[in-house]
């Protein structure tokens, strides 16, 4: 059985769509658990599932995302990151869901970005008699290079967390072959110490006087 945690109360949570139908999260996954988190989407919704395992063990998980009616759109295992993209068939809610049952001893942090439809226009066409002013279109090209740059910095910044914890991880292992090493240095000093005490140490010899 799971843990309880912070995590599972969000895996509980109906996702909350944020701008444009986005939901970003990035939640804790205990060994031997699964978490799963459902969203209401409409038919013919186009929608993007991009997830990334950003801490813990090989940096992997499961990944499995179903329709209403429970068929496997998508099944992954053990990926480090990945991208799905698909457009609903039907309404209904929909499933998705992260494993990290195959780790018996590490937990996972993992991100991941579900996005449902598109962006709303930043200015709607409709009762529009005329097209985009100059202003306009400077308007909407710069809200499109934002939005560029907020996905690379996200990137930018999941790459960078995990490089810190690839860093901190390897600087442990450091710390605990030093740590050996330098115990095996002291065995191995001590034993020679002895050895070459045995070597000059007086040993006692007995003679015996043959009388006649």
């Amino acid at each position: 059985m799971p843990r309880p945690g912070s995590a599972q109360l969000l895996a509980l949570l109906l996702l909350v769509p944020g701008p444009g139908g986005a939901s970003e999260i990035t939640f804790e996954l205990p060994d031997n658990a699964k978490q799963c988190f459902y969203e209401d989407i409409a038919q013919g919704t186009k929608c993007t599932l991009e997830f990334q395992v950003i801490t813990g063990g090989h940096y992997d998980v499961d990944c499995r995302l179903e329709d209403p009616d429970g068929k496997v759109l998508y099944k992954e295992m053990k990926k480090q990151y990945d991208s799905f993209t698909f457009t609903a068939s039907k309404n209904g809610t929909y499933k998705f869901c992260f494993s990290n049952e195959f780790s018996t001893f590490t937990h996972k942090t993992v991100y991941f970005d579900f996005q449902v439809g598109e962006d709303p226009p930043l200015f709607p066409s409709e009762n529009r008699v005329s097209a985009l002013t100059q202003m306009e279109s400077a308007c909407v090209s710069i809200h499109e290079a934002l939005k560029s740059v907020i996905d690379y910095q996200t990137h930018f910044r999941l790459r960078e967390a995990q490089g810190r914890s690839r860093a901190e991880d390897l600087n442990t292992r450091v710390a605990y072959w030093s740590v050996g090493e330098a115990l095996i240095l002291l065995v191995v000093s001590i034993g020679q110490v002895f050895l070459l005490k045995s070597f000059f140490s007086d040993k006692r010899t007995t003679t015996t006087r043959v009388g006649s």
